[in-house]
């Protein structure tokens, strides 16, 4: 795993195969990536080792750390697609672009989106 991007990216893989699954083992997180699975072994071991998620056996399990910083990143993904969405990016478009931005985005711009976000979604 060469950055914090790629971190995001699997912790928020793994919480997402989590709210669908029982139990979530490592080739589920490389067929949703589209990696293989000794790269997820390696990403595994680095996720470990910063204390985010645990194995037990087979399975992949959340740290009380590791979850809460997987929700705040999928939080993150989803109002970025929501803002999107709300100014005319379609669905698939707003969803890919969001993947890009959460990574990238200031603070204060995501302050903004969800600002912005959680006023339209009110009136709604």
């Amino acid at each position: 795993m060469k950055n914090s991007q790629s971190k995001e990216d699997y912790l928020e893989s793994i919480l997402l195969l989590s709210r669908e699954l029982e139990d979530v083992h490592q080739i589920e997180v490389a067929r949703r990536m589209g990696v293989s699975q000794p790269a997820v072994q390696k990403a595994i071991k680095l996720l470990i080792a910063d204390g985010y998620i645990t194995v037990d056996g087979l399975h992949l399990h959340f740290t009380e750390q590791g979850r809460a910083y997987a929700e705040e990143v999928y939080d993150r993904h989803c109002t970025i697609r929501r803002f999107l969405e709300l100014h005319g990016v379609n669905s698939a478009d707003a969803d890919a672009d969001a993947c890009k931005l959460e990574h990238e985005l200031s603070e204060a711009s995501y302050d903004m989106m969800k600002k912005f976000v959680g006023e339209r979604d009110k009136k709604a």
